[in-house]
């Protein structure tokens, strides 16, 4: 996987030497989850839903390992992260 990913680093120009540090497989895993949670609605029923597939998505054993990528978003923290914590506690549910 290691040598697949330096290639298309290389082949879609981000891996240039002037960069810090190029991207990671992990960095695109995180902006994924990141993007993901952006484009949930903040209403609660819609949350856990939102929730529950990108948690199975990403392939947490537990819902609240999904829950950190949160802080990556904080325009919508509050909002999401209050119907997350309805979800995990069972609240509302």
């Amino acid at each position: 996987m290691g040598n697949t990913f330096h290639r298309i680093r290389e082949l879609a120009g981000i891996a240039s030497p002037s960069r810090k540090r190029p991207p990671r497989i992990h960095d695109l895993r995180h902006a994924f989850a990141t993007r993901a949670l952006e484009q949930c609605s903040t209403r609660s029923k819609e949350v856990a839903r939102h929730f529950v597939a990108l948690s199975t998505y990403m392939g947490h054993a537990d819902i609240a390992s999904t829950y950190w990528y949160l802080e990556a978003t904080p325009e919508l923290m509050a909002g999401i992260a209050t119907a997350a914590e309805s979800l995990i506690t069972g609240e509302g549910v």
